[in-house]
């Protein structure tokens, strides 16, 4: 009756903190394998970032998220992705292109120069950061493909892998969304130069719960739009689905640029809380730029 009692109040646990009871339980259970640590690139560094931004702890960036697949609670993702493969990853691209090609990780990092891109980040959740992400524009990559006349959009999917995925097993660790997640571009939106396939944040690989091995960039839109852990674009005549316009298209809407005059309907988008080096007791506050800051680009 006492482990009884103590498996249904982990139901309300995070999803690492279930984790952890359940271990308690079974007495540790199997040992997961991990994915290899962080590992520096070869980029370009920033040299146009504006110097009034302060750059974001890097504990903070990479323990501090929103990947549904990996739980709810914002530590959950640093806590239960560290076992996500992505030796081999391969990337399909295909839709109305002249090259359907097929790329891993390798090859992109060989066929585009990595730069460094210091961009402000905004979560429609009214909480924000600064990020040196590491990566390349992805025009160039549609430049490669050689887009039809017919691509208006372009879209993007996650990874399904419900075995790597807890999220993606149980509806209520996912937060209710269908996956696999899902996200799309106008191809005006994919070929600006801000939008960015990173690679990597602070000089290294994107860890798991960042989006490794590689993740969409759009500093002007609210951070769902970023979808992470990518392994399909495809290039379309339609609008393509967004997961979170399809789970409430009430509040969160395709295009998703960040607007303080426009509220979600259930919090106010005129500011933002700023994520830095404090805790708790050190919240601090800031207007909301539209677009992010990035109107003039």
């Amino acid at each position: 009756m006492k482990a009884l009692g103590i498996a249904a109040a982990s139901l309300s646990l995070p999803l690492s903190a279930q984790a952890d009871v359940l271990d308690w339980l079974t007495g540790g259970g199997k040992k997961k394998p991990t994915t290899p640590p962080p590992t520096p690139l070869s980029f370009t560094p920033e040299s146009n970032a504006p110097a009034s931004l302060t750059l974001t702890p890097e504990d903070k960036v990479t323990g501090y998220n929103n990947f549904y697949e990996f739980g709810l609670d914002k530590a959950d993702p640093a806590a239960n992705a560290g076992g996500l493969r992505t030796q081999g990853w391969k990337i399909q691209i295909e839709g109305e292109i002249a090259r359907t090609v097929t790329l891993d990780i390798d090859d992109i990092i060989k066929r585009f120069p990595l730069e460094e891109r210091i961009y402000r980040f905004r979560c429609v959740e009214a909480w924000s950061m600064v990020i040196p992400w590491v990566g390349f524009p992805l025009a160039k990559l549609i430049q490669f493909v050689e887009p039809t006349s017919a691509a208006r959009y372009v879209a993007f999917q996650t990874l399904h892998d419900p075995e790597q995925m807890p999220g993606q097993k149980d509806r209520f660790l996912g937060g209710g969304l269908d996956y696999p997640y899902v996200e799309g571009l106008t191809m005006e939106e994919a070929l600006h130069p801000l939008t960015l396939l990173a690679l990597g944040v602070y000089g290294k690989t994107l860890p798991p719960q960042n989006g490794a091995p590689i993740r969409l960039v759009t500093p002007w839109k609210y951070g769902f739009k970023n979808i992470k852990s990518i392994v399909k674009l495809r290039f379309t005549r339609e609008r393509p689905p967004s997961t979170w316009n399809l789970a409430a298209p009430d509040e969160y809407g395709f295009y998703a640029n960040v607007n303080p005059d426009v509220d979600h309907p259930r919090w106010s988008q005129a500011s933002e809380r700023v994520i830095g080096a404090g805790g708790l007791l050190n919240v601090q506050r800031q207007p909301t730029l539209l677009f992010n800051g990035y109107a003039e680009q």
